[in-house]
């Protein structure tokens, strides 16, 4: 092993701990403890396949890591040591040694005013930076019910509170099924709601978000919606469902989330272009989309570009000067329907598990005051700067 070698193996206690334990086990807990070692831990994350029992679990967890703040969801899938894994619990622990944390749930997203939790959310991270004034680099990472329809008002209004600090997340899953989703905090378990953690460390951090589609000339324009429920009723001035088959080239009554995962749509947003993913066809021929929509939008179709050679150049970017400890992502459920499509599961698998990628797969993603589709999200944890 090389002197940089050593040095990195020697500090890798220093950033998140990872674990992971099927979800069906009597005693999952138990695996997940031991592999994570004795702590202290500031912060545990869980992230819950929905095959468990999951408000026994995080009911236990609060009594078995101490004084740590848990906060978990359930998930669209796992990513844990080998990639993409299933019915699984992942545990990422972040070593009171190294981490400063504190966690807030957000109750009633859909009667609550979003704006007016800014206030606490000012005190929280202020009182924060004064309890913790050695560990200069900080970061807000997001759990949200990915059922609650919310994301988007949730994201824009926590942004400008946070003074600066990048926030990431995702948005818990429920597996394939879309029927019931849910986030916790410190044993309370919750559906229409998120999870706010706020994060300060001494090591050197990267908050990240990438994607791997280049927008097309092919444009088509929102006629109809009802952006509540983000539903479009009409693109180009036909029904929704039918004019987005003819133009990907698709049969209308064939289109499912395999098509949506092959043939996305983005906007552009400052510059940009950001994914807007199609959920399902609605029984009226609809387009239900994963987030935000509105009358005059204008969606343009997306090329893919390969995804397990495009994360691997992404991840090696990230990797460029110093390899991180470990990665905490947050990766869209389209992404993992994609590489199964494309057979390229166990490329991708194998890039997550080589660059120390962790997290589980979501209903949609935040980065910034943005709510996103088809992309990953996430921090990367990087060694001190001084040899320790």
């Amino acid at each position: 092993m090389t002197k940089d070698g050593q040095r990195h193996q020697a500090l890798l206690h220093l950033g998140p701990q990872v674990a992971e334990a099927f979800a069906t086990d009597p005693d999952p807990l138990a695996v997940l403890a031991e592999e994570l070692g004795p702590g202290p831990f500031s912060l545990v994350c869980l992230f819950v396949s929905p095959v468990g029992d999951f408000s026994e679990l995080v009911t236990a967890a609060s009594a078995r890591f101490g004084e740590a703040q848990v906060m978990a969801c359930t998930t669209a899938g796992e990513i844990g040591r080998a990639g993409y894994v299933e019915e699984r619990v992942v545990a990422v622990g972040f070593p009171a040694e190294t981490f400063s944390t504190a966690a807030v749930m957000i109750r009633e997203l859909s009667s609550r005013d979003a704006q007016a939790f800014g206030d606490r959310l000012v005190r929280e991270r202020l009182t924060l930076s004064e309890q913790a004034p050695d560990r200069p680099n900080a970061f807000a990472f997001l759990l949200v019910d990915g059922l609650s329809l919310k994301e988007d008002i949730l994201a824009a209004a926590l942004s400008p509170a946070l003074g600066g600090m990048p926030m990431f997340g995702g948005s818990a899953g429920d597996g394939v099924d879309f029927a019931r989703t849910r986030v916790a905090l410190n044993a309370e378990v919750a559906q229409d709601a998120a999870v706010l953690a706020l994060v300060r460390t001494a090591l050197p951090i990267r908050v990240f978000s990438i994607n791997h589609l280049l927008p097309t000339e092919e444009r088509m324009v929102v006629t109809e919606a009802d952006p509540t429920a983000r539903i479009v009723k009409a693109i180009n001035a036909e029904p929704a469902a039918r004019e987005y088959a003819r133009i990907v080239g698709k049969d209308p009554d064939q289109l499912d989330t395999f098509t949506f995962a092959a043939h996305p749509v983005v906007v552009r947003i400052g510059g940009e272009h950001h994914v807007r993913a199609i959920q399902r066809v609605t029984d009226a021929g609809e387009l239900q989309f994963f987030s935000a929509i509105d009358e005059g939008m204008v969606l343009t179709v997306a090329h893919k570009q390969d995804i397990v050679s495009h994360l691997e150049e992404e991840l090696s970017a990230l990797a460029r000067e110093e390899a991180p400890l470990s990665i905490l992502g947050c990766d869209c459920l389209l992404r993992r329907m994609e590489a199964e499509q494309a057979q390229a599961v166990r490329g991708l698998s194998d890039t997550l598990s080589r660059h120390k990628v962790s997290g589980f797969s979501t209903y949609g993603e935040q980065f910034g005051p943005l709510h996103v589709n088809q992309t990953m999200t996430g921090v990367a944890f990087y060694p001190p700067e001084e040899a320790v």
